[in-house]
């Protein structure tokens, strides 16, 4: 079992930047495929970006291709997640997730294919 607990939110203004940082346990985190996920009130929960468990490639929802920024420091068991520029829109709870990959350039962009899942930081975004 996976424990993953997220850090690093936090209230900012629009345009913004913050970084979310995920600090994993209990497994090997070297061969962990990592993501992220936020969620908005009376929103599903969607995907945000995802890296493989060697740290490249890395794979972005459209939204923030540019902006953001998914990075892992396997030396110390975490995933980053840079955030610039950010919109009020983009206010919501933020999750890692994690799974085991065999496959040392896959990368997870559906919240099923992931076994782990932290408690998540909140982002706020204020106009």
């Amino acid at each position: 079992q996976a424990q993953l607990v997220e850090s690093g939110g936090g209230l900012v203004q629009a345009g913004a930047s913050l970084t979310l940082s995920c600090a994993a346990s209990g497994r090997t985190f070297s061969n962990l495929a990592m993501g992220w996920f936020r969620q908005a009130p009376g929103t599903e929960r969607e995907f945000v970006a995802a890296i493989s468990k060697r740290g490249s490639p890395t794979y972005y929802t459209d939204s923030v291709e540019g902006r953001f920024t998914i990075s892992r420091a396997n030396a110390k068991n975490t995933v980053y997640l840079q955030m610039n520029s950010l919109k009020p829109k983009e206010t919501a709870v933020y999750y890692c997730a994690a799974r085991e990959s065999y496959g040392s350039s896959y990368y997870y962009t559906e919240g099923n294919q992931y076994n782990y899942w932290g408690r998540g930081t909140q982002v706020t975004v204020s106009s």
